[in-house]
């Protein structure tokens, strides 16, 4: 199996040391992972600094892959986290640097924070929703340096919508933008762990993907503890399955390689 996006110590939300991470996917038998450390332009949370030591973690990885290269193939990737105004930024941070993989993710909305609620104030679910896909559409516009867009249905996390709306045609239109870009999405495995039911995105996001011709899908378990590596992912995969996916991706230099999704199953 492979798990693209995990973080360690070198996330500030993280205090999980790489080589413990690297140890736990070991013993569960994965063939290849993808460190995906967080970098947060701007983040509207001044207790809490989203920046990323790009030195010290290469430094850190190079010394790990090649002390695991005969057990795991460990790659450098890095999660941004993108706001219409930041994007600048996050170029420069890819023009700068090597990565194997890129994650683009909207954690933030309006500059606003997610996480504390911030951004929910004075809406409704249905207008917070609203405003987050399109943000995420602004910023799928105007930006192409990443791999995948990661847990597209992030908003979800942090307050469920009471309305029978799925958001559906905002989507299809991000959807068009990048895919004819090759670009693709994750299957994000926390959503189990948060109580949301499923992975992030929804089975209906994904059967969209899919429906809109999307083909490039990497999985992973967003870990920020060793033992939540890997998480779900039989049960996801399986999922893929249903709605036609026959493959997932991994990356090296930013560039896709597929894998089959029953040859992962069976293995």
């Amino acid at each position: 199996m492979y798990d693209f996006h995990m973080h360690s110590n070198y996330s500030a939300d993280c205090d999980t040391p790489m080589e413990q991470t690297i140890q736990s996917a070991i013993q569960k038998g994965l063939k290849e992972i993808c460190f995906t450390e967080h970098v947060d332009y701007d983040y509207p949370d001044p207790t809490i600094q989203f920046d990323l030591d790009v030195a010290r973690y290469t430094e850190e990885i190079t010394k790990l892959q090649k002390k695991y290269h005969d057990q795991l193939t460990i790659r450098k990737g890095v999660e941004i986290g993108v706001q219409p105004h930041v994007l600048k930024a996050c170029e420069k941070l890819v023009d700068e640097n090597y990565f194997d993989f890129i994650i683009c993710s909207l954690h933030a909305s309006d500059r606003k924070n997610l996480h504390h609620g911030d951004f929910f104030e004075g809406r409704t679910a249905e207008e917070a929703y609203q405003f987050y896909y399109e943000e995420l559409l602004q910023c799928v516009k105007a930006y192409e340096h990443y791999s995948i867009l990661g847990h597209i249905d992030l908003v979800k996390r942090y307050k469920k919508l009471d309305v029978e709306r799925n958001f559906h045609e905002i989507l299809e239109e991000i959807f068009r933008v990048i895919i004819p870009k090759g670009k693709g999405i994750e299957v994000n495995t926390s959503g189990f762990a948060y109580g949301l039911g499923s992975a992030m995105p929804s089975k209906d996001i994904l059967q969209l993907y899919k429906d809109c011709g999307g083909e490039i899908i990497t999985i992973g378990s967003d870990a920020h503890k060793a033992e939540h590596v890997a998480h779900e992912f039989p049960r996801t995969l399986r999922l893929l399955q249903t709605i036609g996916f026959e493959y997932i991706a991994t990356f090296e230099a930013q560039k896709p390689i597929f894998h089959s999704i029953d040859n992962i199953i069976t293995r």
